[in-house]
Parts: structure tokens; C-alpha cells; sequence
């Protein structure tokens, strides 16, 4: 199920980069993609907080997740000159505190946006 999203994601992802380009802000892609994402009839749930449990105690931390798709795919959006190890290790700790497996980092800031995709994998 995570995989026949993830490619839809992307597609969804590529449709706005092509019309859009490079260069933009991080809120006007995640904006759109949001949109695309609902136009092919998927769950879609934009900045999505995300509280931190430590002992016991929920922690309103004020993290908050760009997209979740269909309650199982996590979307980073990103407009920077390239994907950093702390993105991953950023996304890898949102899936395991939302307890989900699949995460797509999507860098909109590349010519192509198949340069700009990162998929993490929570292996629970």
C-alpha cells in the first residue's frame, strides 16, 4: 500500500514541479501538492501536529508534519540546494513518532524532481 502511494505522491510531485519550477518557497509547494494529492481522491492532512511522548507524558513540542497521506506516508517538503543527512534523520524520527513506515523527502529546489526524492523507511 505504502509503495502504490509513494508513486502516486511522486506523480503528484511532479505535476506541480513541472508547472511550478524551482525556486519558490516551501508553503507554495506544499500548497499544491496538497491540492494535486486531494484532486486524485486521496486522505490528505496538511501541517499535521505531531506531540512527543517522553515517560509517559504527551509533550505538545510543536512538530508538525508538511503532509500524511492516507494515514501512511509522510511528506517532507523541501526547497534547499540538496537533502541533507538531518532531513533524513529528521523524517526517520517524525515516522517513528507517528508510528508510520513510509516517508518521501521531496526537494523542489533541483532542474529535475527526480534528483529531489528521498525515500526513508521506519522499520518499526
Amino acid at each position: 500500500m505504502e509503495n502504490e502511494l509513494s508513486g502516486m505522491i511522486i506523480g503528484c510531485g511532479m505535476r506541480v514541479h513541472s508547472s511550478l519550477g524551482a525556486g519558490l518557497l516551501e508553503s507554495a509547494y506544499e500548497r499544491c501538492l496538497y491540492y494535486e494529492l486531494e484532486n486524485e481522491g486521496l486522505s490528505v492532512q496538511q501541517q499535521v501536529p505531531l506531540p512527543l511522548v517522553y515517560k509517559g507524558v504527551e509533550l505538545d513540542c510543536a512538530y508538525r508534519l508538511d503532509l500524511m497521506v492516507e494515514n501512511k506516508v509522510i511528506v517532507e517538503i523541501k526547497s534547499v540546494e540538496s537533502i541533507k543527512p538531518i532531513h533524513s534523520a529528521q523524517l526517520l524520527t517524525y515516522l517513528k513518532l507517528a508510528d508510520c513506515k513510509l516517508g518521501l523527502i521531496l526537494n523542489f529546489n533541483v532542474i529535475h524532481l527526480k534528483e529531489g526524492i528521498k525515500r526513508v523507511v521506519n522499520n518499526l
